[in-house]
């Protein structure tokens, strides 16, 4: 019998705000949770856990001065259920962010668009045709 728990894991390093962006993606996506988080003294995140659409991701604020900014070299793809849903997705993450490519029809999707979210991180978001 195989063990069905995800062998790979997205695992995000932010710059003191991982809270702070759990708290948004949780917000945007549905159905999410914030499973658990350990923070360190200074009150930065040690280990986070968290699902957003039932996919499972980590957690962590860097403790450390480098910087090791987001690239848009690795995106999340998002398949939304509706229409309604890819307009409110996608109008949430490029606020405060910067859209990468507008929102619109392509010739493999309904709808296609593709935004860096105020945190940095990269996300396709897409509402398949049919």
């Amino acid at each position: 019998m195989q063990d069905s728990s995800p062998k790979i894991t997205t695992f995000f390093m932010f710059s003191g705000q991982a809270e702070k962006a759990m708290q948004f993606y949780t917000s945007v996506f549905k159905p999410s949770d914030i499973i658990s988080v350990i923070h360190q003294e200074n009150g930065t995140v040690l280990h986070a856990v968290y699902t957003l659409k039932g996919q499972t991701f980590m957690a962590i604020d860097q403790n450390h001065q480098d910087k090791h900014p987001f690239s848009p070299a690795l995106s999340l793809f998002v398949t939304c259920d509706s229409e309604e849903e890819i307009h409110r997705v996608f109008d949430q993450l490029s606020q405060e962010g910067q859209v990468l490519m507008p929102l619109e029809a392509s010739p493999v999707s309904q709808l296609f668009g593709w935004v860096q979210d105020k945190y940095g991180v990269s996300w396709q978001l897409n509402l398949a045709k049919g």
